[in-house]
């Protein structure tokens, strides 16, 4: 054999091992980060019990170290944890291939320099809440760190999982209150944490499945942070109830994607919308057409340094369904690129965006109810399919845009398909699109602001309607007040009223058969109102009243199902193209 064949057998031998060293590794990574229903049941004639009484531990069997007020767990196996330390702590550090489970069985830990539970190393770690149990751990406000950790009441360096449906109640006087640079994943079980810094966060990804969780804490509530690995840094969330207060940092919040299936949530950040001065809709130079606020924003709406947002995930942001109460400082729901509602009902109230994401928004049903906002829903693509959604905010409701303040069509669009929609919005523009709008069904009720230069509509592009209910109604802007384009295919009503109408006085036209097409009560005074309904037929002949009372039901200004009388007529006209200007 030649020196060359030599040389070429080795290179394949060298890559070889490499490449089994290299799925060793994967394996032996993707091993440490996987859930499996073995790590939920043990053999309890092999459990250990490790009893705390005050500064004294004692183990039975005597496999774990003690160490005066310190046990460390140094092989895989069951551990049966119960008693109290006023200053102890327990440590998990075994090399074994097999998992530790620790289970919690009324214990009350207190370590004044250091993580009262600590996991140094281990290939998984399954902490039991053992059912009926009430466990407390508590930490001080320093530790003895070794390179930066652990900064955590409980700190895994593993993965790290909680079952049962027992308690734990979590004091974190440091930094933050449950943390593990692996995964981990909340099964069931009472958790509630209290948190110089950050509540619950899972490095590689955060999971719960169901659970009661409280969280007060000084930074994020839940939260995933692996930023280097785009598989890794999610949150999902399957069911259980939240009750997160994050005093100054977000809810919960993902690097990557938030995806919530299910869920009962209740949410404070940042001190909540009242925190934050709604501002006055105006910037300088950008008379409610740019984007909303933000960290460090002149524009109005959030300016805080910092983010303190209720629902973020940077990549992505999906509900399925859900029950949610938000109250945020900064934006409500967020994403640097899509959000996506299916489902749900939400009340939320906003320093700044309710709803809001760089790429894209899209709803496809729900109730969602916005009582407060600097801007209702942002982004370049916003689409709504269904649901019934109602926007109260201070500058623009809908605001689709590419993020920067313009009056050139810089291709942003508001897609509305469907749904029952109804925007209130007080000193800026209820319907913004520095792009297009399309509508093509659905019910919207744009309510215009107070006063100029702001609008019900202000579209850079086209408003083309081609199906659905569009009311909108605002204030003397002069030659700013838009309607719908000429391409749109069902036609349209813009009728102007010179000495206004004042929010106590209706708004009627019927068709020439005494028919209703719509009675509108404004909730506030307006110079001009634009209806496009399929009723409206080309040559049709309609006539326009004010004043008058209605039977019907008022629901977000429209009164239906009543009968209209006693009004006064103001004009009669005939559709004769898409677009029908009437004034008296």
């Amino acid at each position: 054999m030649n020196k060359t064949s030599i040389t070429v057998i080795a290179i394949v031998i060298i890559l070889a091992f490499l490449t089994a060293c290299e799925k060793s590794a994967e394996t032996k990574k993707a091993d440490s980060g996987n859930e499996d229903p073995a790590d939920y049941t043990w053999d309890t004639s092999t459990v250990v019990k490790i009893v705390m009484s005050g500064i004294a531990i004692s183990v039975i069997p005597a496999v774990a170290e003690v160490n005066g007020n310190v046990v460390t767990i140094t092989s895989a196996g069951t551990y049966d944890l119960s008693g109290s330390l006023t200053d102890g702590q327990v440590v998990v550090d075994t090399k074994d291939d097999g998992n530790v489970r620790l289970i919690f069985n009324g214990i009350s830990i207190k370590c004044t320099t250091s993580a009262p539970v600590y996991v140094v190393s281990a290939k998984k770690v399954i902490v039991i809440l053992q059912e009926g149990s009430v466990n407390t751990l508590t930490d001080g406000t320093s530790y003895a760190q070794t390179n930066g950790e652990p900064d955590a009441a409980i700190f895994s360096n593993s993965y790290l999982s909680f079952s049962g449906d027992g308690s734990l109640s979590v004091t974190a006087n440091f930094k933050d209150g449950i943390s593990s640079d692996d995964g981990l994943v909340i099964n069931s079980g009472t958790i509630t944490v209290k948190s110089a810094d950050d509540g619950i966060r899972g490095k590689d990804y955060l999971v719960v499945r169901k659970g009661n969780l409280t969280i007060n804490s000084a930074g994020d509530g839940l939260k995933s942070t692996n930023d280097e690995d785009t598989s890794l840094g999610y949150v999902e969330i399957e069911s259980g109830s939240f009750n997160i207060t994050a005093a100054a940092g977000d809810a919960i919040s993902a690097v990557t994607s938030l995806a919530i299936t299910d869920g009962v949530f209740s949410i404070t950040t940042g001190g909540g919308a009242s925190s934050v001065s709604s501002g006055t809709g105006t910037s300088a130079g950008n008379p409610g057409g740019g984007p909303g606020g933000g960290p460090g924003g002149t524009s109005g709406g959030y300016a805080g340094t910092i983010s303190e947002k209720g629902l973020k995930g940077k990549a992505a942001l999906t509900i399925t369904r859900g029950t949610f109460s938000i109250n945020s400082a900064d934006d409500a729901l967020h994403s640097n690129s899509a959000i996506s509602i299916n489902g749900g009902t939400f009340e939320i109230a906003s320093g700044d965006d309710a709803i809001h994401a760089d790429a894209s928004v899209v709803i496809e049903g729900g109730t969602i109810e916005v009582t407060r906002s600097y801007e209702a829903i942002e982004s370049a693509c916003i689409t709504l399919n269904g649901g019934d959604v109602s926007l109260v905010s201070t500058d623009d409701g809908f605001n689709a845009t590419m993020g920067e303040a313009t009056e050139a069509n810089d291709g942003s669009i508001l897609n509305l398909n469907g749904g029952n929609i109804a925007v209130n919005s007080s000193s800026g523009d209820a319907i913004d699109s520095n792009g297009n709008v399309a509508m093509t069904g659905g019910t919207v009720i744009a309510h215009g602001p107070t006063s100029a230069p702001e609008v019900g509509i202000d579209v850079n592009g086209t408003f083309k309607v081609t199906g659905g209910i569009l009311i909108a109604t605002g204030p003397n802007s002069g030659n700013m007040i838009e309607s719908i384009s000429e391409s749109s295919s069902q036609y349209a009503v813009k009728t102007t009223i010179s000495s206004t109408l004042a929010p106590a006085s209706l708004f009627h036209i019927e068709d020439s058969e005494g028919n209703d097409v719509i009675t509108y009560k404004p909730v506030r005074t307006i110079y001009y109102i634009i209806i496009s309904k399929p009723e409206l037929r080309e040559g049709g002949t309609y006539s326009t009243w004010t004043g008058g009372t209605t039977t019907g039901t008022n629901i977000n200004g429209v009164c239906s199902g009543g009968t209209y009388s006693g009004g006064t007529l103001k004009k009669t006209f005939t559709i004769s193209g898409e677009l029908t200007n009437v004034s008296f």
